[in-house]
């Protein structure tokens, strides 16, 4: 069995072929998918399971070089921002706009859709590398 937090199989598989610079989503419950990406499907209920939740358990696993947001977090969900801002600590975002957001998910290895239901609770997060430890000598 898998050791660590993250335990659905769909973001694991996705994770491990993602290389540098590859992005995957996690979204609210009302963010259109686009055709052709991969759909991972975690909502149950209203809520749940949250979208912070399903944000730490996938950064906890995930290198993450750069993270992209809208712009209309700020003034519609100043709370969640505030909880992403701590988590990501030193990474740098992105900013553009909800609409600029949903063409840039066409890009996304998958997007990965929670029960979320509040505004812009949406972010893509682009995959970084981690060399550190390795040795090829």
């Amino acid at each position: 069995m898998k050791k660590g937090r993250l335990l659905n199989a769909g973001i694991t598989s996705t994770m491990v072929r993602m290389g540098h610079t590859d992005q995957i989503t996690i979204a609210d419950a009302g963010l259109p998918i686009p055709e052709g990406v991969k759909r991972i499907d975690l909502a149950i209920t209203k809520n749940y399971p949250s979208f912070i939740r399903v944000f730490e358990t996938t950064l906890d696993e995930m290198v993450v070089e750069k993270v992209v947001l809208a712009e209309e977090i700020k003034t519609h969900n100043p709370e969640l921002l505030k909880q992403i801002m701590k988590k990501i600590g030193d990474i740098p975002v992105e900013w553009m706009s909800h609409e600029a957001f949903k063409k840039q998910t066409a890009k996304s290895k998958a997007v990965i859709r929670t029960g979320e239901c509040t505004p812009y609770a949406n972010i893509i997060l682009q995959s970084g590398v981690d060399f550190e430890g390795d040795s090829h000598e």
